[in-house]
């Protein structure tokens, strides 16, 4: 009896623009290449949202960025049975209608843990330091000015995050020597778990209101959107730093640029936006107290070749019949198009 060959795509900004060159080191496709049981290609061109067509066209897609919603399923000829994310958000996914059409969903927490903590960490340090206007000072040639720019030692202050799950509790554990207090806010979080890394659970005033870094660690969705705005920069002391690296409509863009632009708080480490590429005329780019990214100060080496490995693995397990880890919507294993594909 012949073997059930799977068609996966991979969506094109897997390639760096203009070659055929991957982003991620090109050994994590030896995952794919090694399963007899696909065939695999990428997408023909580059796109910000799948459509049915892609949906008919392959059985997996395994997706770097784009979004997929209810326009692109449901057609007859539709064969899509999953979308294989690389990353851990999946905001721009509806969720709702590929579960309704029979579709499973996988994100990608572990790849990107330890690099969303390191790059918390590396804003958590450099605005201590002041790192950006020491180096504005030093290409300037003003050497002697250093002393108007002194910072802020980290023993003993306090470092806060919005969320504790799996960046956070990272960001926690990589923070431990550097001697800091450890506040978190989130409503789902287990007391035991905050007790073994050394975190206080406190409510959402206290944790702006008491921290001195005040990190963003949750998904972005309907009841977490703009959770982060004018109320929460007016509790935060005028020392402290805010830290935003989830994803950018989770805070109030404006209420964030009214607070830097008047001192309200000291400064801020910025890698998402609540449009992206944020325009070159945002006025936040203008401030001299905030460090700026571009939704990708996490991607290393290490953290893109994870992003590309657990996507190929969730396409692969699915295609030998084994339900796909960091499975997002277990109800879609329901559907008659996935009790089919398992036998069941």
């Amino acid at each position: 009896m012949a073997t059930e060959t799977i068609r996966v795509g991979v969506t094109r900004d897997a390639l760096l623009a203009g070659t055929e060159k991957t982003f991620f080191d090109p050994s994590a496709l030896e995952i794919l290449k090694g399963a007899k049981e696909i065939t695999w290609e990428y997408l023909p061109e580059a796109k910000k949202v799948l459509t049915a067509d892609d949906a008919a066209k392959y059985d997996i897609i395994s997706v770097v960025a784009a979004g997929i919603g209810a326009d692109a399923l449901g057609r007859a000829d539709q064969k899509l049975k999953l979308v294989a994310g690389f990353g851990a958000g999946y905001d721009n996914r509806d969720v709702k209608a590929l579960t309704a059409n029979g579709v499973l969903l996988t994100n990608n927490p572990d790849a990107v843990r330890r690099p969303m903590a390191t790059t918390q960490l590396t804003f958590i340090l450099a605005l201590a330091h002041k790192l950006n206007h020491k180096d504005r000072i030093t290409r300037a040639g003003k050497w002697t000015d250093q002393r108007q720019y002194y910072g802020v030692g980290l023993t003993g202050r306090t470092l806060g995050t919005i969320g504790f799950g799996n960046i956070a509790k990272e960001l926690f554990k990589i923070a431990k020597p550097l001697d800091m207090k450890f506040i978190a806010h989130d409503p789902y979080a287990k007391e035991e778990d905050a007790k073994a890394l050394g975190v206080k659970l406190v409510d959402y005033d206290t944790l702006f209101r008491e921290s001195d870094f005040a990190c963003v660690n949750v998904l972005l969705n309907d009841s977490t959107r703009k959770l982060v705005g004018e109320r929460a920069f007016s509790l935060m002391k005028p020392t402290a730093y805010f830290i935003s690296a989830a994803r950018g409509p989770i805070v109030d863009e404006k209420a964030m640029y009214d607070a830097l632009a008047s001192n309200r708080i000291a400064g801020a480490g910025i890698d998402v936006f609540e449009q992206e590429p944020t325009p070159p005329d945002n006025p936040i780019l203008k401030l001299e107290n905030v460090f700026v990214s571009p939704h990708s100060l996490c991607h290393t080496d290490e953290c893109n070749r994870l992003l590309a490995e657990g996507s190929f693995r969730s396409a692969t397990a699915y295609a030998r019949k084994e339900t796909p880890p960091k499975l997002i919507n277990p109800d879609a294993l329901q559907h008659p198009r996935q009790k089919a594909w398992f036998g069941k």
